[in-house]
């Protein structure tokens, strides 16, 4: 039978033995509660359910403040967190971030939008979305590396490697998810601003067959003339894009239909590669991920509330 521990005691044993007794201490101090726990797993898988139905609803019905609050969220919580535990390193991340992106934000916001704008926009957001995906494969890989005890030929705890992965994973998810969320946003506002793309109803310029729709000039330009020299692709609609701007609009920006017509994309064929379609896979994750981030917070927290005002501890 394990009795309580002289502190003395406590300071000896290695870090799994002190583990251990704390979970013991932990398991005596619960014994008994067995119907309150109960109640508290009913009342939190309740809320989730409650939860995920008000947000799919919400979503539905109106996406775009859906999207514009669990953006605000997904900046303002983890902020909370980092000030509260004293993270500086992901705060001067954070800041760094946050303050290219608002400029780069207030430059595809402005009216008139500069011609060299969408470029720019889709440049920043497509290096954020190729460096988070480098910085999560690799916490990825660091953390199986440790769990398959890897780190032990290298001579590294397995504290220090898991840590090091765990927080490569959370960087890279993070700032995929964030600026996937500016992308698209930064898309609707440049796009309305252009003519060219009405979300909810027709166009306010009708297209001509040498103008690219995502940045508004000419697809094809003179050798002295000023413009845009790139590569051209066509949809299945027959619209004319400059490659990189209608990569950008459907991989950085969410958007998977004509910036003009709004016929759907097939991402898979504008694909060159089998390389090119993890890209789609993981654009994929960060919208699943988006969830967890901003509102799992929010609806522990709410769970917390309940349990307090039912008296359970």
């Amino acid at each position: 039978m394990t009795g309580v521990q002289p502190q003395g005691d406590l300071l000896k044993m290695t870090h799994r033995e002190n583990w251990k007794v704390q979970h013991e201490r932990l398991h005596v101090k619960h014994r008994g509660h067995e119907a309150m726990h109960a109640e508290m797993v009913l009342i939190l898988i309740a809320t989730l359910v409650v939860a995920q139905i008000v947000l799919v609803q919400w979503k539905q019905r109106h996406n775009r403040s859906y999207n514009l609050v669990t953006l605000l969220q997904m900046w303002v919580v983890p902020l909370y967190f980092t000030m509260k535990l004293y993270w500086w390193r992901f705060l001067s991340m954070w800041g760094m971030f946050s303050v290219i992106t608002s400029y780069v934000v207030f430059r595809a916001t402005r009216k008139p939008l500069s011609c060299r704008t969408p470029r720019m926009v889709y440049k920043w957001f497509l290096l954020i979305y190729k460096l988070s995906y480098a910085v999560g494969v690799i916490g990825y890989l660091t953390i199986m590396f440790t769990m398959f005890g890897f780190n032990v030929f290298f001579r590294i705890k397995a504290e220090d490697s898991m840590d090091v992965g765990v927080i490569m994973l959370f960087y890279g998810l993070y700032y995929g998810v964030m600026g996937r969320d500016f992308a698209e946003i930064c898309s609707d506002y440049m796009a309305s601003t252009i003519g060219y793309y009405n979300m909810g109803g027709m166009p306010s310029r009708s297209l001509t067959d040498d103008i690219c729709a995502v940045c508004g000039q000419k697809i094809l330009v003179d050798v002295d003339e000023e413009g845009i020299i790139e590569d051209t692709y066509q949809l299945s609609c027959n619209h004319i894009f400059h490659e990189f701007c209608i990569r950008g609009w459907c991989i950085v920006g969410k958007k998977q239909t004509c910036p003009y017509c709004n016929e759907k994309v097939d991402l898979k064929r504008m694909m060159n590669n089998p390389w090119e379609r993890t890209h789609v896979l993981y654009g994929q994750l960060l919208d699943w991920l988006r969830y967890l981030v901003a509102w799992q917070p929010i609806i522990i927290g709410i769970v917390h509330g309940i349990n307090f005002t039912l008296g359970l501890e």
